[in-house]
């Protein structure tokens, strides 16, 4: 006979607990979400050498701007998110170079260079040499020694999606050329020694210690806000209604902006030593 002990329903519904559902153990959806759009951004450059590949030189100029659009979010969203990785810096250095370093060469030697053949070849190979070295200089400094704080809104050199966009300069200029029925100023832009001395001299700015405007911690004057607004608003206009010539317009505009953060870059190093002469010259008299 069976004498099982006597239980009270009380006892018998604290037996019978619900499961409790299982913790995974991993990051969360937001923190990942960074990565998810470098990812994006990779497929965007992988993508626009197929276009290239196709003959599709428009479809491969706008794929290398949507990587470069996400390229300037991912990194934000990531300090926005409180998710920033070195894994993250690392894949995103990777995709910059094959989305920036790699896909604009290619589709500039297929729609130019490749007609004088290995001679083509080479502009492309300089201008993703100099990419890498430029990434590859840029994650050095993450690990070194603080810099002046007066520093830290400039990039040294040119940065890769800029660099990518100066390069397409030809294309943009030459799509645009195109489109207005102007076959003299579109062979002009498609012609070897044209996007040659882009690439080159692209090349040397991205490797240069040339101080160019970061725009991360920028600020603007309070009187100019409404300006700025009007100038976005005019621009995003112009992009929609003529992207090519908005993208080579777009181009000239930061080719521009060098001498001016250059020029910006001296006076706030020349405001910083000054301000530092007196303090240093304080110190002096006190130790004597």
């Amino acid at each position: 006979m069976n004498h099982a002990p006597f239980r009270s329903p009380i006892q018998r519904l604290r037996r019978y607990r619900p499961r409790r559902h299982p913790r995974y153990k991993g990051p969360s959806f937001n923190q990942i979400m960074p990565n998810l759009l470098t990812m994006a951004g990779l497929c965007a450059g992988l993508t626009s050498m197929r276009f290239a590949l196709e003959g599709r030189f428009g479809s491969a100029a706008a794929a290398i701007t949507a990587a470069a659009i996400i390229d300037g979010l991912d990194g934000r969203l990531a300090r926005l998110l409180n998710a920033t990785s070195r894994f993250g810096a690392e894949f995103d250095s990777l995709s910059d170079f094959l989305c920036f370093g790699v896909a604009p060469g290619f589709t500039l030697y297929l729609w130019s260079l490749q007609r004088v053949g290995a001679y083509g070849y080479t502009p492309c190979l300089m201008f993703a040499v100099c990419m890498a070295l430029r990434l590859a200089r840029f994650n050095a400094a993450l690990d070194g020694a603080p810099k002046p704080a007066y520093s830290y809104n400039f990039f040294t050199g040119v940065p890769a999606p800029a660099g990518a966009g100066l390069v397409l300069f030809p294309l943009f200029a030459g799509l645009e050329a195109k489109s207005l029925g102007l076959p003299g100023l579109a062979a002009v832009m498609q012609h070897p020694l044209v996007c040659a001395g882009v690439l080159i001299g692209t090349a040397v700015l991205l490797v240069s210690t040339i101080p160019v405007w970061s725009f991360k911690n920028f600020r603007i004057p309070s009187q100019y806000v409404l300006a700025v607004l009007l100038g976005t608003g005019l621009f995003v206009g112009l992009l929609i209604a003529d992207p090519w010539a908005a993208l080579a317009a777009g181009g000239l505009i930061y080719v521009g902006m060098i001498p001016l953060s250059l020029r910006s870059f001296r006076r706030l190093r020349r405001q910083a030593e000054e301000a530092q002469e007196p303090d240093d010259g304080k110190l002096s008299h006190e130790q004597a």
